[in-house]
């Protein structure tokens, strides 16, 4: 038997804190057939591209918003009209129908054409993937320097001062040097007279589209993808052309030649056009990056009561009130994308996305 020191101890001890016990092991609803099971890729299979993009969709995070945006893609380009039911006034001949495809907006900044993936963007334009493209002004000229003169990779420390001293350029870690700028000059104001020439005796008005069809047309060069737009009859909006070195051509140009006009309204016309006057095709939305490529689309969108699909990528938050950062819900509030549509955006600063990417 225990003393009277062990009892007056038992005594003393607290009372099982059944309520703590409760609330850290709350039972749980089953989500069993209800969600999927997070699972990752297993290697042990060989590598399988298509399989390894689809794990994503079950490994979480940010992967899992990149396999929904792969999925939407996907829809956009396998979408025709005869998968819609016919209507009483419908064009009933099924090779009308199935040629009937999803008209696909492309949007991107500047920064892609500096870097490697020009060439995705040009593999898209060349095999006529997308149907409208907006850029910024970077977007342009960066395809057409290319090439002129290629682009160096370097480093995002480099010095500015010591650069400067070399006469060269950095966009975040890449090296473009200025004499590239020069070849562009040498290559475009020729090109600029002669467009003031027809403006003067044809009457033409040219508007961004018009000067960038051009310019992939003197560019005749299959790595350019302004080349295979005008090739393959694809627009190229910008309504910010004066904002990079094309507005420092134009600008220099106005003293030396003046008088070259270049018309907007048109090109908004004809954005907005690209929208309304889709149907019955449906509309889907690729963007990449923030700004005005983004605003441009969404935009021309609106006129129609909102894009089927929408896939934004880009590094951008909310919480600034940016259009760069909108969640595609916020999109939806404006008629820019329809209620009835399924879209995402991934948020390209994961590391699970940069690995897949």
């Amino acid at each position: 038997m225990g003393s009277v020191e062990d009892k007056s101890s038992v005594e003393k001890m607290e009372e099982f804190p059944s309520s703590a016990y409760a609330a850290a092991l709350k039972s749980s609803e089953s989500l069993i057939g209800k969600c999927m099971e997070v699972r990752g890729y297993d290697f042990n299979k060989g590598l399988n591209y298509e399989e390894l993009f689809r794990s994503m969709l079950t490994t979480g995070f940010q992967a899992s918003h990149l396999a929904q945006a792969i999925d939407l893609v996907n829809s956009m380009l396998d979408w025709s009209l005869a998968h819609e039911p016919l209507g009483e006034e419908e064009e009933r001949d099924k090779a009308f129908r199935e040629s009937v495809k999803c008209k696909i907006f492309l949007g991107f900044t500047s920064n892609l054409i500096s870097s490697g993936l020009r060439d995705t963007i040009r593999f898209l334009l060349q095999h006529q993937m997308v149907h409208v493209v907006v850029t910024t002004a970077g977007g342009i000229e960066e395809d057409l320097i290319k090439c002129l003169a290629p682009t160096f990779t370097g480093d995002f420390s480099l010095p500015g001062a010591q650069l400067r001293s070399k006469g060269l350029n950095r966009i975040g870690n890449l090296l473009v040097p200025n004499d590239n700028y020069c070849k562009f000059e040498d290559w475009i104001i020729p090109i600029f007279d002669q467009l003031l020439k027809e403006q003067k005796e044809q009457g033409v008005i040219w508007t961004p589209s018009k000067v960038i069809a051009r310019l992939g047309k003197e560019i005749n060069n299959p790595d350019s993808y302004c080349y295979w737009a005008y090739k393959n009859d694809i627009p190229v909006f910008c309504p910010g052309l004066t904002d990079g070195s094309l507005g420092d051509m134009l600008y220099f140009h106005s003293y030396s030649n003046p008088g070259l006009v270049i018309d907007i309204v048109q090109d908004i016309r004809a954005i907005n056009g690209e929208a309304v006057h889709a149907n019955p095709r449906k509309t889907g939305m690729i963007i990449l990056g923030g700004g005005m490529p983004k605003h441009h689309i969404c935009n021309a969108n609106m006129m129609r009561n909102g894009a089927d699909y929408a896939v934004f990528i880009n590094t951008a938050q909310e919480f600034d009130g940016s259009d760069s950062g909108a969640r595609p819900d916020e999109a939806i509030s404006w008629g820019k994308i329809r209620g009835s549509a399924t879209p995402v955006k991934v948020y390209d600063f994961d590391p699970l996305v940069n690995m897949a990417t």
